[in-house]
């Protein structure tokens, strides 16, 4: 029986895969007072009845990062601690009806590559080959992965925790927590055995996330935005062919997947095992009178196979001896859903030194990794790899319960969806609305979802095809390119505006404020009546946010940043505030507008008072159509311009009067053209903690010889004595039918040297154009190929971020 110690640096409450994973990680980098407790035994949640299922293969660069590094531990995992694992590297298949699933499947395969990984791309006659009880007639082709498999879940959440209890890690068995209190900067974590004091506390209760986060709203919490589903697969009686097969071979078949039916097939001894994601899915415990009871341990759902009737038909059909045998077992349990369906690891939005890792979908594919990840940033304040797609602040006040229900309803049934460029998923929409919102759709604004914000993507107009179907394509001339094109001139022959609600903004006053400022950011502040942009670095010297800084006294600034971010950065910001200052979130008290294109001082000068003389990244207290606002002498576009800053209750009308002067709206599609024709940089796109600020292309930002020693001063001054080994770079692509992919691989002479952040077709300097991270070998002028969904397009490397008016003279005009 283990004694609870009195105290830990850090509690895990939670005894699944994850859970285990991070004290397993912790203890291992000599972090060996640390404590998991788990009200059960080990893997009695949802890691209980997980298939066990082993992809590599992922969408998303984080997540396939955690899963590559998850994987390979696995591999060697019980020679390691000792403790026997059935883990079965069996490779996998993955099937293509059609043309842009094989796109889909080129891309992946290049971020793979990125990683070390293989991936093979594969025909029908070649899929058989790897698969032979399967039809492939109506195939297009598919992806063979040689590193798949399967692996038991309660071996390998043992043989980590093992490992975990070796290196000086605790585990608390039977051991329920049944909530949490906070004393002179520190947790007690309460249980039916006793309290434990420790420094971090950890909510990786997998299901039950979202109870045990309730514990933390009185500390500045949140509910999780967590949803349970109830997912089946089954398991058939033993099928002799398999038998025969695997006795020939000595190896079980490949596992399969038929994504666009939207299942996986698996070997499990001798029978088959089917795991559908059906549209028809339902959650559980979301009605009053379906609660989560307080211990699911070892317990499932009743059978539901009606549900999966068409799948189970499908299935049958492409793999025959499916059919040829009975149910043996069918298991329906509980897994949990973030609104996206990626999980939560990092830090918890609002409360100090608590930290998440909950929501897995994949949780044994993705175990191993999530628990690196986690005992880093526990340890470091930061992650080897950029990991914003599942951090816990990604979600702001807008994924309620309403929001999180709808969304993991969408995205389980869409479990193996294609996440084309330009969709917009419906469900969880017009959360948050700009006063503006009902003008901008019957101008026909094409709405996406920004933080929760409705902005206008781009704008139709009559006989345009806005329907849902118009937009599940990779190519970028759908109905959208010509009304681009359009919005594009408009700015660059006229003026255009373009609605920008929800800025994360946040006001920053008290003396000595600018003093910790300059403490904080790598560069300098701007003097009263001026703006710019200042950054934070972490230890590394890395990218972690970036701000627009508004001084408006010695002490008196207003700080913005990206509609995602605002959570994210105000917690930066608000963790080390000393007492005296005052930080306030004021995102929702103003919104804002961007005016913009030669002639926009002649659309302004008729409308408003303010003195449109003042030169750029100044601002001003103005009226525009006789309403307070602020206008500040910036163009994300790259043209003349001024933003306007007004209250949401005067926004409608000062939006009117911009438009009745002959603004043409434009939206964020012809936006991030213009962006990336001046090489202006997006957060979390362009710029991450996988890069430093030089790397970056941000030393103007950066001043290393001010006394103060901001975060990542040390690491930045190392590099800069050392020649550059990458940089960030534009491109000018061969001109092909879609843009280049996040993550795209560059290659030069066949060796790969960089990748793409970002990409567009820049209609101004009529090129697709890309934004780059290249060795720094690679010479401006030179060219290299870039590669867009399995085709090496020839680019050629510009000495200059910018290709649109370099000389900024259109902006100053």
């Amino acid at each position: 029986m283990t004694t609870l110690p009195p105290t830990a640096r850090v509690v895990i409450v939670g005894g699944g895969i994850v859970g285990v994973s991070a004290l397993y990680h912790l203890a291992k980098a000599g972090w060996t007072d640390c404590v998991l407790l788990e009200k059960n035994e080990l893997t009695a949640g949802s890691t209980w009845h997980a298939a066990g299922n082993c992809p590599n293969f992922a969408g998303n660069y984080g997540v396939m990062n955690m899963q590559r590094y998850g994987l390979a531990l696995y591999r060697d995992l019980a020679s390691i601690v000792d403790y026997p694992i059935n883990y079965h590297v069996t490779g996998a298949v993955r099937l293509a009806h059609t043309q842009q699933r094989m796109m889909e499947f080129e891309r992946v395969q290049g971020l793979a590559a990125h990683m070390g990984l293989t991936m093979d791309m594969c025909t029908p006659e070649e899929l058989q080959a790897h698969f032979p009880f399967m039809e492939t007639h109506d195939l297009e082709g598919g992806l063979w992965d040689p590193l798949d498999g399967d692996i038991d879940p309660s071996q390998v959440t043992q043989a980590l925790a093992k490992g975990a209890r070796s290196n000086g890690g605790t585990i608390a068995r039977f051991t329920s927590a049944t909530g949490v209190s906070r004393e002179n900067g520190e947790w007690i974590v309460h249980t039916d055995k006793g309290d434990i004091r420790c420094e971090y506390v950890v909510n990786a209760a997998g299901y039950y996330a979202a109870r045990v986060g309730e514990w933390f709203l009185p500390h500045g919490g949140r509910k999780v935005p967590l949803t349970v589903m109830s997912h089946q697969y089954f398991l058939t009686e033993a099928i002799p062919e398999i038998a025969a097969w695997t006795k020939e071979h000595g190896r079980k078949l490949p596992l399969l997947r038929d994504v666009d039916s939207s299942y996986y097939l698996r070997q499990d001894t001798h029978s088959l095992n089917l795991g559908p994601y059906e549209r028809n899915c339902r959650a559980a415990w979301v009605g009053a009178d379906d609660q989560l009871p307080d211990d699911f341990s070892f317990q499932l759902f009743p059978d539901d196979l009606d549900r999966l009737e068409w799948y189970i038909e499908d299935a049958m059909a492409r793999v025959p001896l499916l059919g040829s045998q009975g149910v043996q077992r069918n298991i329906n349990g509980p897994i949990p859903y973030a609104p996206d369906g990626l999980p939560m690891i990092g830090p918890m939005p609002g409360v100090p030194n608590a930290f998440e890792a909950h929501s897995f979908t994949f949780g044994i594919a993705q175990g191993g990794g999530a628990g690196k990840v986690l005992s880093e940033w526990i340890m470091h304040g930061y992650t080897e790899w950029d990991m914003w797609s599942c951090d816990p602040r990604r979600y702001t006040g807008h994924a309620d319960a309403q929001y999180s229900l709808g969304k993991a309803l969408e995205t389980y049934g869409h479990e193996y969806a294609m996440h084309f460029p330009h969709h917009e998923w419906p469900a969880g929409r017009n959360k948050k609305l700009s006063p503006n919102h009902a003008r901008l759709v019957t101008d026909g604004g094409q709405m996406g979802a920004y933080n929760g914000w409705e902005r206008a993507n781009w704008f139709a107009k009559p006989g345009d095809d806005t329907s849902e179907e118009a937009t599940l394509t990779w190519h970028r001339n759908g109905p959208w390119e010509s009304r681009l094109r359009e919005e594009v001139e408009a700015v660059r022959d006229g003026v255009g505006v373009i609605d920008l609600c929800g800025f994360s903004r946040f006001g920053l006053s008290g003396e000595g404020a600018a003093e910790w400022l300059r403490g904080l950011i790598a560069g300098a502040l701007p003097k009263v009546g001026r703006m710019n942009l200042v950054y934070l670095a972490d230890a590394r010297g890395r990218v972690l946010t970036e701000m627009s800084c508004i001084r408006h006294g010695e002490d008196d600034f207003t700080l913005m940043t990206a509609a995602v971010a605002q959570w994210h950065d105000f917690e930066i910001l608000s963790r080390k505030l000393p007492m005296g200052l005052t930080l306030t979130d004021r995102t929702a008290d103003v919104t804002a507008m961007l005016v913009t294109g030669p002639k926009a001082r002649e659309l302004l000068a008729g409308i408003s008072d303010a003195d449109l003389s003042l030169d750029w990244l100044s601002h001003q207290q103005a009226t525009v159509a006789g309403k307070p606002a602020m206008l500040a002498r910036v163009s994300f576009a790259g043209e003349l311009g001024w933003e306007v800053h007004a209250a949401p209750e005067d926004t409608a009308e000062v939006y009117a009067a911009i438009r009745g002067a002959g603004a043409t709206p434009f939206g964020m599609y012809a936006l991030n053209s213009m962006r990336i024709e001046k090489g202006y940089l997006t957060w979390k796109g362009d710029l991450s903690t996988d890069y430093s600020l030089f790397e970056s292309g941000l030393e103007r930002f950066v001043k290393l010889g001010k006394p103060q020693d901001f975060p990542g001063k040390a690491a930045l001054t190392a590099s800069a004595k050392t020649a550059p080994v990458r940089r960030l770079l534009t491109l000018v692509v061969e001109p092909g039918q879609q843009d280049a992919p996040y993550m795209a691989a560059i290659f030069s002479n066949g060796e790969r040297v960089g990748e793409v952040l970002s990409a567009a077709y820049g209609y101004r300097v009529d090129a697709a154009l890309a934004i780059a991270m290249l060795d720094a070998s690679v010479p401006a002028g030179g060219t290299v190929e870039v590669e867009v969904y399995g085709q090496r397009l020839t680019a050629t490397v510009q000495d200059t971020a910018s290709l649109w008016d370099a000389d900024n003279a259109r902006i100053r005009a």
